[in-house]
């Protein structure tokens, strides 16, 4: 009964000071917030950084949370900030703008800007910007898979998508036709060219590996979506694994990041094997092996 209330919970964007005070460890993580990347209100971003010292710059997580290209807030998600740290890894959670203040493809231009910031900005905080990672849910993940399908985006804003290491897409609409429902028309009907709103059809072999997971049970966004994408990308010559969870719907796959409802084996455990497997470095010959990073990131941004 708790998973399902806050299933409700995050799904509404609702009481999200309450659920992240339920669910997250307040210890082992510091996080810089309100950092921006653009002149808009949407166009800012937190950094959570574990407190731990380490010995070279962490790998990287940008993470994109969903809500239908319609809402959402950076601070629903400190639940996924806390996990990926609990892990090692420096964590981006930014804002982008959503519909009706944008419609397509500016959403995906926010995020494009998110990233490369990440990629010119993160050293200061302690991450690595050569092991980049994104991660994504629902629409989050919609618009990563569009970064890495159609490197115009990153270009634009100055990036690459070769400087990704990989994608972990979580719950993911890929491969589905947004004109052909009331609630996604509008945001996406002016796009100049319709297939060009779905990563599926743009897939080219040259993107970065990719874990695709997803619930058996969601009904929100067919577990479909997940394996006619990885076998694209396969097809051509890429990289891609779709592993689906069974009884589980769409929040929880999400909720499954969140401390109580760990489990071995789970969304965790699978990201941070694949990112771990894809983040593995030498050691700096100048770098001594004593040599540890600062612990603290710079003073939070004023909002």
């Amino acid at each position: 009964m708790v998973s399902a209330m806050l299933s409700t919970l995050l799904a509404a964007c609702s009481p999200a000071a309450t659920l992240n005070s339920l669910l997250v460890p307040g210890d082992g993580w510091q996080a810089s917030r309100g950092i921006a990347y653009g002149t808009d209100d949407r166009q800012h971003l937190d950094v959570y950084v574990p407190k731990a010292a380490a010995a070279y710059p962490r790998p990287v997580v940008v993470f994109l949370y969903g809500g239908s290209w319609r809402g959402g807030r950076r601070a629903y998600y400190r639940f996924v900030g806390e996990a990926l740290t609990s892990r090692g890894y420096v964590v981006v959670v930014p804002d982008y703008r959503v519909y009706p203040q944008v419609r397509f493809p500016e959403f995906v231009e926010d995020a494009a800007r998110a990233v490369v910031w990440t990629q010119r900005s993160i050293a200061d905080l302690g991450g690595d910007p050569e092991r980049v990672f994104l991660m994504g849910h629902s629409a989050g993940a919609h618009i990563a898979a569009l970064l890495l399908t159609e490197p115009a985006y990153l270009a634009a804003a100055g990036g690459d998508r070769r400087q990704l290491r990989g994608f972990v897409g979580i719950a993911g609409p890929y491969w589905f036709d947004a004109l052909a429902y009331g609630l996604t028309r509008p945001i996406f009907e002016h796009a100049p060219d319709p297939k060009a709103t779905m990563p599926y059809n743009l897939v080219d072999g040259g993107e970065p590996p990719m874990l695709l997971l997803h619930g058996a049970d969601d009904g929100t966004v067919l577990p479909i979506n997940s394996e006619a994408f990885a076998e694209r990308v396969t097809a051509a010559g890429g990289e891609a694994d779709a592993v689906a969870y069974p009884d589980v719907g769409h929040i929880g796959i999400i909720l499954a990041l969140a401390k109580p409802f760990r489990r071995p084996g789970g969304v965790l455990d699978a990201a941070d094997r694949f990112f771990g497997t894809r983040a593995a470095i030498s050691p700096p010959a100048a770098l001594p092996s004593t040599a540890l990073l600062p612990t603290a990131p710079p003073p939070a941004a004023s909002r």
